[in-house]
C-alpha cells in the first residue's frame, strides 16, 4: 500500500548555520493519526511547519499521494492546521470565525449555514453560535479552532500542541473529544506535543525526537514495552523508567549493593561481551512488587517520599545512592524512613549498552 504522506531525508538548516532536523524519514498512511513528540527543541514543531508549508525544506522531498509538493503554499497542499493559540478572530463571533474560510471562497450562504450548523453539532458549539471568543472558556475556544480546520474539509490536519494551554481537566477531555472527532472524520492527522501522556492515549504511532533525530517510531504499545534506547525508555513512561548504571563482573552487576545476576537475560555469549564493560539497567516504576519473589531479581532499598495518588502509590526510594520511584498498589504503601525489599521480575529489566546507550536485545 503506497503511503499518502512521505518525507523523505528532509533536513532544515537556518541560514546561521543551525540544522533543526536531521535526515527525516517517515511514511504515514491515509487516515493515520501521527504524533511528533520530544523535548522542547528537539524539531518536532519545526517538521510539522515543513509539512504545512511554512517552512522552507532545506533538501529533501515531501510528498503527498505521490506528488512532490516542496514548492507549493499552504493552501495548495489541502491542509488545515490548528495552532497552540487557537488563531480566533476576537472580533468575530463563533458562527463568523467557523464559516470565515467559507465566507473568502465565496460559497453560497446557504452552504456556509449548513456546514457550520453540522460542525457546531459535531463539537458541541450550538449554543454558542452568536458569542465571541472571549466570553468561552479555552476548551471551547480549542473546539472553535478545531472546527474551523474542519469545516474546510481538507484531507491533512496539522495540530501544534493545541491543548498546552487548557487545564489539567479540560486537557483530559479535549484528548477524547480530538479522538473522536478524528475517527468521525478519517482525515489524517500529524499532532506535535512534549506531553508523553497525550501521545500514549491518542496516537496510531508515535514519532519520538530528540536535538533533531528521529529516535524511534511506532505504537504506543511498541515504545512503551520495546524501546530501542534509554532516551525513548526514559522519555515514554509516567513516571518514567529508573536507569542505573554499573559494570558486569562475572555475570553480574552491582546496584548499589545489591547484586544482579544477568544471565538469565544475557546469553553467555553477550555476558562474555560485556565483561568489564558498564552497561544501563533499567525497570519501570510500575513493574516492581513488594517483597521478593523467586526468579527476579531482589532489591534492598529505603524508602524517602510516598505520595498517594488515588489509584497507586508513587514510593520515592534510596538505593544505597541510586534513587528510583517505584509505582505500587496504594493499601500496601510503606512508611517512610524504613528499608524495604522488592522485586523486579526478569521481563521487566531492560538492559541499554553503556556507550552508546541502545538497548541489548
Amino acid at each position: 500500500m503506497a503511503a499518502y504522506l512521505t518525507l523523505k531525508n528532509i533536513n532544515k538548516i537556518y541560514p546561521n548555520g543551525f540544522h533543526a532536523v536531521h535526515n527525516f524519514n517517515l511514511e504515514i498512511q491515509k487516515g493515520e493519526f501521527i504524533i511528533f513528540v520530544g523535548p522542547s527543541g528537539c524539531g518536532k514543531s519545526t517538521t510539522l511547519r515543513m509539512i504545512a508549508g511554512l517552512e522552507d525544506i532545506s533538501n529533501g522531498d515531501f510528498l503527498i499521494d505521490g506528488d512532490r509538493v516542496n514548492e507549493k503554499g499552504p493552501r495548495e497542499r489541502g491542509i488545515a492546521m490548528v495552532f497552540q493559540s487557537y488563531a480566533l478572530y476576537p472580533q468575530m463571533t463563533v458562527y463568523d470565525n467557523l464559516a470565515f474560510g467559507l465566507t473568502l471562497q465565496g460559497v453560497d450562504e446557504d452552504v456556509i449555514e449548513g456546514k457550520v450548523q453540522n460542525v457546531a453539532k459535531i463539537l458541541g458549539l450550538t449554543d454558542y453560535l452568536d458569542r465571541l471568543p472571549k466570553a468561552l472558556s479555552g476548551g471551547q475556544r480549542q473546539r472553535v479552532a478545531v472546527g474551523r480546520a474542519l469545516i474546510r474539509k481538507v484531507g491533512i490536519f496539522l495540530m501544534d500542541e493545541p491543548l498546552s494551554n487548557l487545564d489539567a481537566k479540560q486537557r483530559v477531555t479535549m484528548r477524547s473529544e480530538i479522538t473522536q472527532i478524528h475517527q468521525r472524520t478519517g482525515s489524517t492527522t500529524i499532532y506535535v506535543t512534549h506531553d508523553q501522556t497525550e501521545a500514549m492515549t491518542m496516537a496510531d504511532r508515535i514519532v519520538v525526537m530528540k536535538e533533531g533525530y528521529i529516535q524511534q517510531v511506532g505504537s504506543p504499545y511498541e515504545l512503551y514495552f520495546n524501546p530501542v534506547n534509554v532516551f525513548v525508555a526514559g522519555f515514554i513512561g509516567e513516571p518514567p523508567m529508573n536507569f542505573a548504571s554499573g559494570v558486569v563482573k562475572g555475570g553480574k552487576i552491582k546496584i548499589g549493593e545489591n547484586t544482579v545476576d544477568l544471565s538469565k537475560k544475557l546469553s553467555a555469549e553477550q555476558i562474555k561481551e560485556y565483561e568489564g564493560k558498564e552497561i544501563v539497567f533499567g525497570f519501570r516504576p510500575e513493574a516492581v512488587v513488594l517483597g521478593e519473589v523467586e526468579g527476579a531479581a531482589v532489591i534492598n532499598a529505603s524508602v524517602e517520599l510516598t505520595e498517594l495518588l488515588g489509584d497507586n502509590t508513587n514510593v520515592y526510594v534510596d538505593i544505597q545512592g541510586v534513587k528510583s520511584i517505584l509505582k505500587i498498589d496504594p493499601h500496601d504503601t510503606p512508611e517512610t524512613d524504613i528499608d524495604i525489599k522488592f522485586s523486579i521480575p526478569q521481563e521487566s529489566i531492560y538492559l541499554f549498552d553503556g556507550e552508546t546507550e541502545n538497548v541489548i536485545k
